[in-house]
């Protein structure tokens, strides 16, 4: 029974990823989407390198239009990716996460937000504020974020780097550098010959 179920799993698994493949601006060779995301919008916009891993329930989206506001976004994977599960990676702007970078099950990767922070936008429904982007997000390769980590946007992480479980990023982390809090602090990583 257990090796019918897996058999099934495995069927289900490579067919959903052989038809969304064709919905995304690329869809390198050995990626896989598990079969159960939350939400995938704006695939068109989205670059998925090879050997990428997206686990379950995760969001990727791309908006390209909201309310009457336009936008171009992208977001890129790199090759040897694995976004766990839960992530929420969401762009209006630019989202490019380097090769080999791990990330630990709900982070939160965004360029925008609902509006700036202006007293007169605070008597509309924040659903219902424009989007906003303070910059694109790069996260270069070998990144390793822990679990439920938030990068905000406009951040820029360097090679190498450790988001900490739980930080919330809102400036740029250096190369060999780590990211720990709420708001995140910046540490150099000490070398094992320290």
């Amino acid at each position: 029974m257990k090796r019918l179920n897996k058999a099934f799993y495995t069927f289900r698994w490579r067919l959903f990823n052989a038809c969304i493949r064709r919905r995304f601006a690329a869809f390198g060779a050995g990626s896989r989407i598990y079969p159960r995301p939350i939400l995938l919008k704006g695939e068109k916009y989205i670059h998925i390198g090879k050997d990428v891993t997206v686990g379950e329930q995760v969001q990727l989206t791309a908006w390209d239009q909201f309310c009457e506001q336009r936008f171009a976004p992208t977001i890129v994977i790199g090759d040897g990716s694995s976004i766990g599960t839960g992530a929420h990676i969401t762009a209006i702007n630019r989202i490019e996460i380097g090769k080999n970078v791990l990330t630990g099950k709900y982070i939160l990767i965004t360029d925008n937000s609902h509006g700036d922070a202006d007293a007169a936008l605070l008597e509309t429904a924040p659903d219902k504020r424009p989007l906003v982007s303070k910059g694109p997000v790069i996260i270069e390769d070998n990144v390793w974020i822990g679990e439920k980590a938030s990068i905000l946007p406009g951040v820029h992480v360097g090679r190498g780097a450790i988001i900490g479980a739980g930080a919330v990023v809102t400036k740029d982390v250096p190369a060999g550098h780590i990211a720990l809090g709420v708001p995140a602090q910046i540490k150099k990583i000490p070398s094992i010959h320290e």
